[in-house]
């Protein structure tokens, strides 16, 4: 069953709608689970360890063995802020983003509805990730990208995987207008983040923390936002596991976003649910430039809920963050990503974060999605002949 979040009018499973009729608020999918966490200790480590929790018909599902991605302990930083740190590493999924586990249920309930083609507006990882899985299922993909707006990495797996990519004229929130309109008119099945079943794939990154520490919250979840469907997914998730009775305690949920496109931080700091678009939306973290957020109103949900926080960084703060991140603790995000890590620093700096909180950091997106910005980063590597006794003497002055 399909629920408004605002009204509670219902409809049908198969009903193919992403807004309410009624009142035009956004919708989630209802979950009613009665089973043992035991079933799902001997099961291969993909999202779909889970499945019970996933609405779709298992017989039709359309996987690359996205999920399980790594939980690695970060203590060189978290002894730098006095945390204890964990960070849950998306880009290590099929296509170097945490999109692959929405997609994976999307395009599942693509079948089930007997659909044949798929679309998209997206600044990058959505397009990238949907082009992937609807060649796994044969199907039709068409994707809007903001003309100019998205990192060559990005650009390059939508084509490649046989996508019809259309550059628009326009932003990002213009596009997803644009494509939701054919979307309404049964020209295409929409798997953006306004569709509640591309959120149920993204709840997994949930599942996965509590399951890694022991059935045991932590006292923060931090993550990047841009569309505002990721934190409202986990955050959904993580309720499930928590009326399921897997779980005693949940975890704040932490928001960051670039500050010239922060609507969320903007709502949040005036302790209200209602959003106002940023028209221009800019920043070096392309994943996350968005002005209007679709599932604002679940994110901000979840951070009130939660008793949660959200906080914007500069594009100086998240380019430092991602070259620190990957120098210290050898692990590569692109911009959006370090979005997170440049947020826990902040808040630690600003005493928002107490010493000691056990954090998890979700960093979405692979840092070779935006290789520009990567190498831009860099010293230029050193040129030298092929002598041995050149790189003796470079050698020898570190």
């Amino acid at each position: 069953m399909i629920e408004c979040v605002y009204c509670n009018e219902r409809y049908d499973d198969n009903e193919i709608v992403y807004n309410c009729k009624k009142c035009g608020s956004v919708l989630e999918v209802l979950i009613d689970v009665d089973i043992s966490k035991d079933v799902f200790e001997c099961r291969k480590n993909t999202l779909w360890k889970y499945k019970e929790f996933m609405p779709v018909d298992e017989t039709k599902i359309v996987s690359l063995d996205e999920g399980g991605t790594p939980f690695c302990k970060c203590d060189k930083l978290a002894k730098e802020l006095g945390i204890e740190l964990y960070v849950k590493v998306e880009g290590s999924n099929p296509t170097g983003s945490f999109k692959d586990r929405g997609m994976s249920v999307g395009i599942t309930k693509t079948l089930e509805l007997g659909v044949d083609t798929v679309g998209c507006a997206s600044t990058g990882n959505t397009s990238a990730s949907l082009a992937a899985y609807a060649a796994r299922a044969s199907l039709r993909c068409v994707v809007l990208l903001p003309s100019g707006k998205v990192a060559l990495g990005k650009l390059a797996q939508a084509m490649f995987h046989g996508a019809e990519v259309l550059s628009v004229n326009g932003n990002f929130d213009e596009a997803l207008e644009m494509i939701t309109q054919l979307a309404l008119e049964k020209h295409l099945y929409l798997l953006n983040s306004i569709n509640p079943y591309r959120l149920e794939g993204q709840k997994s990154i949930g599942f996965e923390i509590i399951h890694e520490l022991g059935w045991e919250s932590p006292d923060r979840i931090i993550l990047p936002v841009g569309n505002a469907g990721n934190i409202s997914a986990i955050w959904k998730g993580i309720t499930e596991f928590y009326n399921a009775g897997y779980m005693k305690e949940k975890p704040m949920m932490t928001g960051i976003q670039a500050e010239g496109a922060s609507p969320i931080v903007n709502a949040f700091r005036k302790n209200s649910r209602e959003i106002i678009p940023v028209e221009n939306p800019e920043t070096v973290a392309t994943a996350i430039r968005i002005g209007a957020p679709v599932s604002s109103i679940k994110a901000l949900g979840a951070i009130y809920d939660s008793d949660g926080y959200s906080e914007t960084v500069t594009d100086d703060e998240i380019l430092i963050a991602q070259k620190e991140f990957a120098q210290k603790e050898g692990i590569g995000v692109e911009p959006a990503s370090a979005a997170s890590i440049a947020g826990l620093k902040k808040l630690v700096n600003v005493g928002e974060i107490d010493k000691g909180e056990k954090v998890v950091c979700v960093v979405t997106g692979h840092l070779l999605k935006d290789p520009e910005i990567a190498i831009d980063a860099c010293v230029k590597p050193i040129k030298i002949d092929a002598n041995a006794e050149k790189l003796r003497s470079i050698l020898l002055k570190r």
